[in-house]
Parts: C-alpha cells; sequence; structure tokens
C-alpha cells in the first residue's frame, strides 16, 4: 500500500506546479514543505558565517587533567544559507585553527554551490584543508541540517531510517569543581540523576589516588543502587599500573565500562596492553579524526567500546561509517557527544542509526552522552529541546536536525 502521507504530498506538489507557481514566490518554509526536483536544483549557498560562544561559568569545573578548573566554556558554530533563506546549522570545538579554517577555506569553497550535491562537497572539504576533521564536521552536521530541510526528511532519513524513535542516554557529569570535593558532592548529583530519571551515568575520576578515589565510587554506587549503569572517564589521568588497579576496583563494583584512562596522544599508545589487562570494558576513540585513523585504532584492538565524535571525526556519515566499521570487529559504539543542542541533536539522530550488535533482545544497545554540567546551551539554543523520557530521548521528526536555534541566543553569547 502507498503511504497515504506520501499521496498527498505528491498530489501537493503536482497541484502547484499545475497552478505555475514559481520558485521565487514561495518563502523558506514553503521550501521546506515543497521539495519539487526543480527547488533542489536551484538552491545555492549564499553564506557560511561562524560563531564562537563564550560562556563564564558560575563555579569553575573540570576533569582529571583540568589545572586549573575551566572558567569559561566555549563553542564554534556554522550557519549555512541558501539564496532562498534556507538555513544549517552545525558545531564543533574551537581548536586547532578550525575557526580560521572554515572563514578562509571551506565557507568560501562553498559559496554557490548545490548543497544536496553532498558527497561531492564532503570530499572536497577534505582536500582543502589537510585534514582538520573539527571543520569538516561543523561543516557537513550544517550542510546535513539544509539538504534535510531541502528534502522535507530528517537526517536520520537521509542515511536510511532510524532503527528506534528514542535512544537510551546516559548523564555525563560528576566533575571536579571548584571548592567542593567529590566525596561531597559526587554522591549526591549521582542520587539527582537517578531521581530525574536516568538509568545510566558516568563520573570523572583520575585526579587524586586510587586509594582515594575507589571510596568516592563506591558511594556513587551506594547512592544509586545496583540497577543504574556506572561508567568513569578517567580523562588521561592514570597510569599504566594505577588504570589497572583502580579497573578492579569498578569491576568490583559493576562498573560497566572506563574511558581513556590513559594519555590519547600519540595515537592511544599502549592501549592493547591497557584493554588486555582490564577487566572491565576499555572505551576510547574520541580524539579520532577520520575513518582511517579509526581503523588503526580498530586493528590494533585499542577498545571494546569506540567513541567518535560527529564534530570532531569529520562529521554524521563519518562517524557512522566508523561505527559500523567497528561492529565488524565486535566493538561497540557509545558517541562522545559534549556541546550544544546542534551536536545534542547530530548525536541524537547518529545512535538513532546504530544498530544493535546482535539479533537477540537489546541489551547492549548504544547510548548517548548528555553532558549534565554548566551549559547555557543545551536546552536553551535550540527551541525544540530534549526531554528525559523514562531514560531515553525522543528522535526529532521535523527536517534536518529537527531544531530551530534561536538566532538570539547565538548574538547574546557570539565574541
Amino acid at each position: 500500500m502507498v503511504d497515504s502521507k506520501f499521496q498527498r504530498r505528491t498530489m501537493f506538489h503536482a497541484a502547484a506546479f499545475m497552478a505555475g507557481s514559481t520558485f521565487a514566490a514561495r518563502s523558506p518554509a514553503e521550501l521546506a514543505q515543497q521539495a519539487t526536483p526543480s527547488v533542489i536544483r536551484e538552491q545555492k549557498i549564499a553564506s557560511v558565517k561562524t560563531f564562537l560562544l563564550r560562556h563564564r561559568l558560575e563555579r569553575p569545573f573540570g576533569v582529571s587533567v583540568s589545572v586549573p578548573l575551566d572558567t569559561t566554556r566555549e563553542a564554534l558554530l556554522v550557519r549555512i544559507k541558501t539564496d532562498s533563506g534556507l538555513v544549517g546549522w552545525g558545531e564543533t570545538s574551537p581548536i586547532n585553527g578550525t575557526r580560521a579554517t572554515i572563514d578562509s577555506q571551506l565557507g568560501p569553497n562553498l559559496i554557490g554551490q548545490n548543497p544536496i550535491e553532498h558527497r561531492r562537497l564532503w570530499r572536497s572539504m577534505w582536500g582543502a584543508n589537510f585534514g582538520n576533521a573539527l571543520a569538516v564536521g561543523a561543516v557537513d552536521i550544517a550542510l546535513n541540517d539544509l539538504r534535510g530541510k531541502i528534502l522535507n526528511v530528517s537526517v536520520a532519513e537521509l542515511f536510511g531510517g532510524r532503527l528506534r524513535d528514542r535512544v537510551p542516554v546516559y548523564a555525563s557529569g560528576m566533575n571536579y569543581l571548584d571548592g567542593k570535593e567529590p566525596e561531597d558532592h559526587f554522591p549526591e548529583e549521582a542520587a539527582a540523576f537517578a531521581r530525574q530519571g536516568f538509568r545510566a551515568m558516568k563520573m570523572r575520576l583520575g585526579r587524586y589516588a586510587v586509594s582515594r578515589e575507589k571510596k568516592i565510587a563506591a558511594a556513587v554506587r551506594a547512592a544509586v543502587g545496583p540497577d543504574v549503569m556506572l561508567m568513569v572517564d578517567g580523562n588521561a589521568g592514570y597510569t599504566m599500573e594505577s588504570a589497572v588497579r583502580m579497573g578492579h576496583v569498578l569491576k568490583d563494583l559493576d562498573f560497566e565500562m572506563f574511558e581513556e584512562p590513559m594519555p590519547q596522544s600519540p595515537k592511544y599508545a599502549a592501549y592493547e596492553e591497557l584493554r588486555r589487562r582490564l577487566p572491565l570494558s576499555l572505551a576510547a576513540g574520541e580524539a579520532v579524526d577520520s575513518r582511517a585513523s579509526a581503523k588503526e585504532l580498530i586493528d590494533r584492538r585499542v577498545m571494546d567500546i569506540i567513541q567518535p565524535d560527529v564534530s570532531l571525526c569529520g562529521g554524521i556519515g563519518e562517524a557512522l561509517f566508523i561505527a559500523e566499521m567497528a561492529a565488524l570487529s565486535g566493538i561497540r559504539c557509545f558517541p562522545h557527544c559534549w556541546g550544544s543542542d546542534i551536536l545534542i541533536a547530530a548525536t541524537v539522530h547518529l545512535v538513532s542509526l546504530l544498530p544493535d550488535p546482535h539479533w537477540g533482545y537489546p541489551t547492549d544497545t548504544p547510548l548517548l552522552e548528555l553532558d549534565q554540567s554548566e551549559n547555557p546551551w543545551r536546552n536553551g539554543l535550540a527551541k525544540g529541546t530534549f526531554p528525559l523520557e523514562d531514560g531515553m530521548i525522543r528522535v526529532p521528526t521535523g527536517p534536518g536536525l529537527g531544531i530551530e536555534v534561536d538566532e538570539d541566543t547565538v548574538r547574546k553569547y557570539a565574541v
């Protein structure tokens, strides 16, 4: 049976054509509803603009290696506009000259191009910047948001259709705070997450000795009980021996995974040995900057769970490629996500596309990381937010990312 919604859309397009409606007479909102072949052909990129957002934190915070603790938070946004007024948004981290790469190279090269020709544009972006995956990632998210709006489909539909309508999430919090000891606030914060409905959560460890922090981990487990999935991000704060000792503590407390306890650079050195010696799953790979670097790590078996970030590895399609490649080696994927509503939306779509690792009952469904630290651009930058429902977030179904960015908020924080 032909879908009635599809029939109605087809009839509407035919009626519009018969009535002699013109491309110039239609508003951007109407364009998003009438993705006729002629409209698709006529779309051209008119501008590419970056926005550096900065927020001064009310209380400095950080991870194990944040010395001193962070006092500000930043994000780099990209807005791509077509000559018809349609807009796509992307995001990445404002490091490694990424803004200059977009402003001086990628952006100018996109002007006049048709955003629907995504595969050609994506390939050309890699060639123009000597592998700045952060720049490509931000622009890729914006292009996918834009072409989804042109075609009137969600990002998940652009990549073949979501496998689930809701994605399970974990609260990413329990950072080190200025003026507070982790023993005092980690258990309280974990209990608060559980009351909010989170069924999984991640804490930071590695700033202090194993003898001290094993008591903190035990207190967090006691605060949430046995049924909440717990994870630790070591943030490169451990040596091989201390990571292994902490790993055994976490295993005894029934933690699910230990994320990047040793330094990432160079190329996750010695992680093969760390994975062999750890008694629980080792997560790594948030620093992968392409499918090529991810393949090297997968071939070396440096992790049990890979964590590509769509804003850091080259975009949504690249992260999906990495996840599928990892699955061939029996490696799970929990994508890294630490940003605004734009990055959250892009990652929600990615997680909706990832299959469960086996054909049985889904006990290892991919999880979305949902940062809970001080962040004015989470549930504040986009007019469509992501409410937690029974430990899950519903996948947006609107065109593109499915969110509407509040440009007043962008201007408020832009520097």
